[in-house]
């Protein structure tokens, strides 16, 4: 059963999509956005395939029907820095404090997962134990700036589901190198430790291209994404890990109006 907040989504949605003659099924639609590499293997056999056929009647995959929320952003990995990847989450809220998300590196169905995200809300981090924040990434740098989005929905329902998550947390690990924009070469198989995903809160720490490659590709405009989200800098409070990668970039960088560390607001 869908939440409060995934039912209002899923109705403004709707609502406003009806209207103005647009199917709704179409209005949701994505453009597609191809994964960074293949894994080696051969292709499907018929024995496979019937396999597949049989467990789609005959299995359930109930765990699985609450991922309904598709946001697409950027993560730095926090050891490697200039390592970055556009990242596809597909997130179940599973309430209003705590969301799960599972990281693709596309939206076609042949995205390669390489990744999660935990999501929780400013009280829920205010409890975490001091050594565990380090492995938590604020995320009002990515909603200000304009970076996160949530593809094809009206901008009312984007609008409210950036609301909800302004001074949250995530939790993110990449278990597989799908490819890194203009960085380590792509792995064929998901090798070595997990690494820890980031989050850019300052105005050039994202490669440049990398935005706007997304955006070119999905038909979308960052900066005007921004501007319509000025009035959430009134939503922003001071969070943990805005300055854990300042200057680790190699260029210059520029403070995003909103995005402030605690550790500078408590000295």
């Amino acid at each position: 059963m869908m939440n409060r907040f995934s039912k209002t989504y899923a109705v403004i949605a709707l609502l406003v999509a009806l209207p103005i003659g647009v199917p709704a099924p179409l209005a949701l639609a994505e453009n597609g956005t191809q994964p960074g590499t293949a894994p080696p293997g051969e292709s499907k056999s018929a024995k496979t395939k019937m396999l597949e056929a049989g467990a789609k009647l005959l299995q359930s995959n109930d765990p699985l029907k609450e991922f309904d929320i598709y946001l697409v952003g950027f993560h730095p990995m926090k050891d490697h820095p200039e390592n970055q990847m556009e990242a596809h989450h597909y997130c179940h809220q599973v309430n209003e404090d705590f969301a799960q998300c599972v990281l693709f590196d596309g939206n076609t169905k042949d995205a390669n997962l390489n990744g999660i995200e935990y999501i929780i809300s400013e009280k829920l981090f205010a409890t975490l134990p001091e050594e565990e924040k380090k492995y938590w990434h604020p995320h009002n740098g990515e909603i200000l700036s304009g970076q996160l989005i949530a593809p094809n929905i009206p901008d009312i329902a984007e609008k409210a589901l950036m609301k909800e998550k302004m001074n949250s947390y995530g939790k993110t690990w990449h278990v597989w190198n799908t490819g890194f924009y203009k960085g380590t070469p792509a792995d064929l198989l998901p090798l070595g430790d997990p690494m820890l995903g980031w989050s850019f809160n300052r105005d050039g720490e994202a490669m440049p291209g990398l935005v706007e490659e997304r955006d070119r590709k999905m038909d979308i405009n960052t900066m005007e994404i921004r501007k319509k989200r000025d009035d959430l800098h009134k939503f922003a409070n001071p969070q943990s890990g805005v300055d854990d990668l300042k200057g680790k970039f190699g260029r210059p960088f520029q403070d995003i109006p909103g995005v402030v560390d605690k550790k500078s607001v408590n000295n």
